[in-house]
């Protein structure tokens, strides 16, 4: 089952990289992206990303970096970055992280961007280009199985990325692998807040909801769990903003699902645990 999700998430992120370099359409929006829309798209849009890029951030980078971001925060403006450094950033789409990361550790650093999705890579690329940015590489490559040597980087993004994983567990692994010695997590990520109830199996089969950020969140203490296990210290889990039950059954609606909304007993589930974006910083021992 998880290489039919992972071929489902590519085709979703294939199709937004098409729509934005105007090469294709697609006949629904991804419900990760920042404008996702249920009934009227124009009337009704779930901005994942609160907010979060300032007018100079999104300044400084083509349109088609930022139309392409499917995050839920802002990690760059997490990560404190500074010149020099190394940052690697986790699914990485159309670039809007890695080009911002790459213009703060200038000149001596360099930003990386790992993405599984030949089309996005295409974008990001061009976004490069047009950006003017020189310390960049985009890799192909999936976060279970980076394509970097052991402690490699200072830095570690993702911009909601590590939820859609079905090998969580591997990731935050090799996440901690390529990471330096005192080197830095710090992800944007989906997380359910307390005790999770378990999610109908409807919304848990449904590879429309799993591409949609919802059914792969983990829950708070979960997450921190599996930081831990990998090795992390320092850990911590910051809650940016809280969806409430109508905003998450909004995304899969417009994701062209019934499942959530029509699964017996979802209301309640929903009501009762709420899917917020986070902050999640951890750190790897000296050790």
């Amino acid at each position: 089952m998880s290489e039919e999700l992972k071929g489902q998430v590519k085709r979703r992120y294939a199709e937004v990289a098409l729509a934005v370099q105007g090469a294709g359409e697609r006949s629904e929006p991804s419900c990760c992206e920042p404008s996702c829309c249920s009934g009227d798209r124009q009337a009704q849009k779930v901005d994942l990303t609160g907010g979060s890029y300032s007018a100079e951030e999104l300044g400084q980078l083509p349109e088609t970096a930022a139309t392409a971001s499917l995050g839920c925060g802002n990690p760059v403006a997490l990560a404190t970055l500074s010149p020099g450094e190394v940052v690697l950033d986790l699914g990485s789409g159309g670039g809007i992280d890695v080009l911002l990361s790459a213009r703060r550790v200038a000149p001596n650093g360099k930003a990386y961007g790992l993405d599984m999705t030949d089309e996005m890579l295409v974008l990001a690329r061009r976004n490069q280009q047009e950006a003017g940015v020189e310390n960049v590489e985009f890799l192909k490559g999936e976060i279970e199985a980076i394509p970097l040597p052991d402690n490699h980087v200072d830095v570690m993004l993702s911009n909601c990325v590590i939820n859609l994983s079905t090998e969580k567990e591997k990731a935050l692994q090799e996440a901690f692998r390529v990471l330096k010695p005192t080197g830095r997590f710090a992800v944007s990520d989906m997380i359910f807040i307390g005790q999770k109830c378990k999610l109908p199996p409807e919304v848990v089969r449904s590879m429309e909801l799993w591409s949609g950020c919802v059914s792969g969140a983990l829950e708070q203490a979960e997450y921190e769990k599996l930081l831990a296990a990998a090795g992390f210290e320092d850990i911590s889990i910051e809650v940016t903003y809280t969806y409430d039950a109508a905003g998450i059954r909004a995304m899969p609606d417009c994701c062209g699902s019934a499942e959530l909304s029509g699964a017996e007993g979802s209301t309640q589930v929903l009501d009762n645990v709420p899917l917020a974006s986070a902050f999640i910083r951890a750190r790897k021992p000296q050790r």
